[in-house]
């Protein structure tokens, strides 16, 4: 009897041990497929954008429910601590046609939040748009929305709209620098690029041109690596997917260098539109996560994600051919399909 208990115990101690490992291990992020949040739904955060609070990640971006009321336009806002399992946490924005526009083809794209230390507000960006009159031109406003909170996943209050620096103004993305400054990238269609802006003290207003890239390309986005900034951009084919390419530079300011494609360029990217670059810093390695949205026009809310580490040194990027891939995102190290069971 005390050999069977021993037995016992020791068996029962290997299966905690060994349940606590799969716990602890990290999980898979499958590129393209649904990713299901804690409720068992896909994951609505289209076109978003990424902070992390203290040791846990914050996933913001269009909402785009099949049961949401047509009417309004939603920002979801999704936690997650190792990347992979999401946690709903709240529709952060509903606006019903905030600069009063009267279409119902008024859009709110690519939110992008950010915190300011000084104010210890969240502020989120946005980009909105519609007719400037009813049966006029789509994407005639052209201008960025602002909206701030106290709270990361509160409800924030719709302040107001603007062209910054009194630019025209479509897809917008982020970047927080390794010193925190903020900055807002944001697309122009008459001066055929895009601007690198610095926001105001107070996170509210753009305050400077940092950089102009005179390249005609949206959905862009931007890292600090090893020395180097590194700028991805997508070419203006609406909802269809095209190659999607990158530019280098020293500094900030530019000069930027002649654009690459960031993949074969008969891929089309695989299918997605460049998003945002996220950086994960860890013990071991530093690694930098490509995200990207494989849109479907007709059925929005199946819209999926690509996140691909990219492969990315000296001045050169590659986003590698997608494939189901795992982070521990303490020590930054990425495994991939062929490298676990």
């Amino acid at each position: 009897m005390m050999k069977l208990s021993s037995f016992l115990c020791a068996l029962a101690l290997v299966g905690l041990m060994t349940t606590k490992a799969a716990v602890a291990a990290p999980q898979r992020i499958s590129p393209g497929e649904i990713w299901p949040d804690n409720r068992g739904e896909h994951v609505q955060a289209h076109g978003g954008g990424i902070i992390k609070v203290g040791d846990t990640f914050y996933w913001f971006g269009e909402y785009r429910a099949q049961d949401n009321d047509p009417a309004k336009r939603y920002v979801g806002c999704y936690s997650s601590q190792d990347l992979a399992h999401w946690t709903f946490r709240n529709k952060v924005l509903q606006l019903s046609d905030p600069e009063h526009l009267g279409s119902p083809r008024w859009v709110l794209e690519r939110p992008k939040v950010f915190y300011n230390a000084k104010t210890e507000k969240f502020v989120m960006y946005m980009h909105l748009d519609g007719p400037l009159q009813p049966g006029g031109r789509d994407y005639a406003l052209a201008r960025v929305g602002v909206a701030t909170c106290d709270a990361v996943d509160g409800d924030y209050q719709y302040l107001r709209s603007f062209r910054p620096l009194g630019q025209e103004s479509r897809d917008i993305g982020q970047f927080i620098d390794d010193d925190g400054s903020a900055y807002l990238i944001f697309e122009s269609r008459p001066t055929a690029g895009f601007y690198i802006a610095k926001l105001s003290d107070d996170y509210l207003d753009v305050e400077k041109v940092v950089s102009f890239v005179h390249a005609p390309l949206e959905g862009g986005g931007l890292v600090h690596y090893d020395g180097w900034y590194y700028l991805i951009g997508s070419k203006m084919t609406g909802w269809k997917p095209n190659p999607n390419v990158y530019a280098i530079s020293k500094s900030l300011a530019g000069p930027w260098s002649e654009f690459q494609n960031i993949a074969p360029p008969e891929t089309n990217t695989y299918g997605a539109q460049s998003t945002m670059m996220l950086k994960v810093a860890g013990t071991k390695a530093t690694t930098v996560i490509f995200m990207g949205d494989i849109w479907k026009p007709k059925t929005q809310w199946d819209s999926r994600y690509l996140w691909m580490p990219l492969e990315i040194s000296d001045g050169k990027l590659r986003l590698p051919e997608p494939r189901p891939w795992t982070m521990d995102v303490e020590t930054g190290e990425v495994a991939f399909s062929n490298q676990f069971p």
